[in-house]
């Protein structure tokens, strides 16, 4: 096949690829599919459904090569995932100019040391195959023992903590905006009070801070200071328990045990006003309170649904998603990081 295929066609290939697992995708142009933007608190526009690469890493080329074609200009991704080098090879074949794929990642615990953090971003750089990133984040607040290990415990089997703090990691990635390798940079997994400190001591405001967030846990409360401090919220995990990995992980406590958000009755009623699934009600109601989603899925028709997420949704049904607020977080791995998470938030397991 040459590569003037017809955009038109993409979908029938896609499923092809889906039915015949030993099928190569050609190199065929991208169908741009015009998506919302935000605007961040230092200029940079954020695309606002983004596709993430946690999980499934073998799988992650042909996903995000997919994804591209299909649309999506935002590539989710962590040092932790191990799919930055997957991310790299999908986006130089996929052929898009780089100005036009924003890239996201994320630094991890035991590179917190200022000396560390910018060659655990170059490593990164390298692997993805670009010059700078557009969003540097920190993954969580905890510090650990500095070193190889992604989790170093002890003998005790205890996470070891670093000797420095989170304040001297965001000075040290303010550095990287200023060199140009980051075009902005934020944190995931950060409690108001810790957002607050790097308000107070940095000179940079966090650009976005990416969170849990969804309707059984909408934090309104955190959510209307974090705008009023012109931080943008991402949302992770924005169909709250549909991954099992909250059901499997080592230090899950069973809250994810609980009915799907997909299931619930009040977003199936919205969905068929709409003609829309479940799954995209949910993401259309974080886009609406305008907060950018990121979706997760390695099969074709998902990953095209997640992209046509972005729909209005009437005054009176944004107020019924409202009631489905359970203050359930799922993310909450406090007791394995030996880190209070989310100390002055709803749903903390360890308040």
């Amino acid at each position: 096949m040459n590569t003037h295929t017809s955009t038109a066609t993409l979908p029938r290939l896609l499923r092809s690829a889906s039915k015949h697992r030993n099928y190569v995708i050609p190199h065929i142009f991208s169908r741009y599919v015009s998506q919302k933007t935000y605007t961040l608190n230092n200029g940079v526009r954020l695309p606002a459904v983004g596709f993430g690469t946690f999980q499934d890493k073998e799988q992650q080329e042909s996903a995000v090569y997919a994804a591209l074609n299909a649309g999506f200009r935002h590539v989710d991704t962590a040092k932790v995932y191990d799919t930055e080098e997957f991310i790299g090879r999908a986006t130089r074949k996929a052929g898009i100019p780089r100005r036009d794929i924003f890239l996201t990642t994320k630094l991890w615990c035991n590179d917190f040391h200022p000396d560390d953090v910018e060659p655990a971003l170059d490593e990164a750089l390298d692997k993805l195959r670009t010059d700078y990133i557009d969003l540097f984040l920190m993954h969580y607040p905890c510090t650990f023992k500095r070193g190889v290990e992604r989790f170093p415990k002890g003998e005790d089997g205890v996470m070891q903590m670093g000797e420095t703090t989170y304040v001297d990691t965001w000075k040290a990635m303010e550095k990287l905006v200023h060199k140009g390798k980051a075009r902005a940079i934020g944190v995931s997994n950060f409690s108001k009070g810790e957002v607050q400190n790097l308000l107070d001591h940095g000179s940079i405001v966090p650009a976005v801070h990416q969170m849990e967030l969804h309707p059984y846990l909408q934090q309104k409360s955190f959510v209307e200071w974090q705008n009023s401090k012109g931080i943008h919220m991402m949302q992770f995990s924005p169909l709250a328990n549909q991954n099992n990995f909250y059901r499997d992980i080592y230090w899950a406590t069973g809250k994810a045990n609980a009915p799907r958000l997909i299931e619930e009755p009040i977003l199936k009623e919205i969905g068929a006003k709409y003609g829309k699934s479940p799954a995209q009600v949910a993401l259309a109601w974080g886009l609406a309170n305008g907060r950018s989603v990121i979706t997760k899925s390695i099969i074709d028709w998902q990953i095209k649904e997640n992209l046509e997420s972005d729909f209005p949704l009437d005054t009176e049904d944004m107020a019924k998603i409202g009631t489905l607020d359970k203050k359930l977080r799922f993310n909450d791995p406090s007791t394995a990081y030996n880190w209070k998470l989310y100390s002055d938030l709803e749903g903390a397991w360890s308040t």
